[in-house]
């Protein structure tokens, strides 16, 4: 493998690693030190390699071993599953019945979905668990930790702006996403899950998504708040962005922020991510605001075609989503998410 690939390789395979930990560190591996989520780190970097067949073999032999537990299992089969899905189309109903035997083993073992699955798989997924009415695991709710769930921005600009900014919207809702995760008292329910729900059980006929129908999707994956967005551009030199918070046990609207100023959305996001934490008494340490401030992208234009591969990922065009996450990263070399959605989805636009 090119070493530049390498050096991309190892964050996905770095971020498997961390959520593989746990599983079973088989005896015959003592020796050596290699655990279950070691030779799963092994598998996915096959998968980066397009080496797919390798690694479906080596994860299935794990399966053979006698100690393996179901927790054990369910992993294996996670990663087997999206092997099986990158050697394409014509595998991807064998892909979905490794999910299935995850579902047999029990959905809440660990936690999925793995963010390292392409977005059909995690859709997939959502049905499993739309299927079960198992939307929340026994464990999702820790003492002092609130969840939060982040809506999709609505769009009420007006002429070009409207089609113009049509892509922006998804791109700062995973902002707020990514940067309200940073703050340890949260824990937020991930974007695709909601757009899941609200997309398969036709809550959305059309335009905006309805408060109710929000607060509604939000008891059903557990959440205490959720958060609407808005952006509204009428001009080049003046947009606004507004964010409420609403509790859903009440459907009281409990916070709200917005700015005014020149167009510049993702830089106006960090500073109503502070602001709405504030409002919520959410702590925000030094080293946290730091974080919030490092994460994403500080250029526009990043972050804009960050939102646009957004939108291919979402429709299962892996090669314009990898086109599009690639140029968001040589455009901000330091844009560590776009990064990690290029070793994602590099294999599928590829294979």
């Amino acid at each position: 493998m090119h070493p530049i690939f390498i050096r991309k390789a190892g964050r996905l395979i770095l971020g498997l690693a961390v959520l593989l930990t746990g599983l079973t560190a088989f005896p015959a591996a003592a020796q050596t030190g290699e655990t279950v989520s070691d030779k799963l780190s092994e598998a996915i970097r096959l998968y980066t390699e397009l080496d797919f067949d390798k690694g479906i073999d080596l994860a299935q032999q794990l399966l053979a071993r006698p100690d393996v537990t179901s927790k054990d299992s369910v992993a294996i089969y996670a990663v087997i599953s999206m092997l099986t899905y990158g050697k394409g189309e014509q595998y991807i109903t064998k892909s979905y019945e490794y999910l299935d035997r995850m579902a047999g083993l029990g959905p809440c073992r660990i936690h999925l979905p793995y963010e390292f699955w392409p977005q059909q798989l995690r859709d997939r997924w959502f049905s499993i668990l739309q299927a079960k009415n198992l939307w929340t695991c026994p464990d999702d709710k820790a003492p002092g930790v609130t969840t939060i769930a982040v809506l999709e921005f609505d769009n009420y600009s007006v002429g070009k702006y409207q089609q113009e900014l049509g892509y922006i919207t998804k791109g700062l809702a995973d902002f707020f996403e990514s940067d309200f995760a940073q703050i340890s008292d949260l824990k937020v329910v991930e974007r695709d899950k909601i757009d899941y729900i609200l997309r398969e059980v036709e809550m959305v006929k059309s335009g905006a998504v309805e408060p109710a129908t929000a607060v509604r999707v939000g008891r059903l994956m557990g959440a205490q708040i959720m958060i609407f967005g808005s952006i509204t551009q009428l001009d080049d030199k003046k947009t606004k962005m507004l964010v409420k918070a609403v509790r859903v046990e009440s459907s009281e609207i409990i916070a709200t922020v917005e700015k005014t100023g020149k167009p510049e959305y993702f830089e106006m996001e960090k500073a109503l991510v502070k602001e709405m934490a504030e409002k919520l008494d959410f702590i925000l340490n030094p080293k946290t605001k730091t974080i919030i401030d490092k994460n994403g992208t500080t250029s526009e234009d990043a972050a804009t075609l960050y939102s646009q591969g957004l939108y291919y990922m979402d429709q299962y065009d892996y090669k314009k989503a990898y086109d599009f996450f690639k140029q968001a990263y040589e455009k901000d070399k330091n844009f560590a998410e776009a990064k990690r959605k290029m070793d994602i989805y590099r294999p599928l636009a590829t294979s």
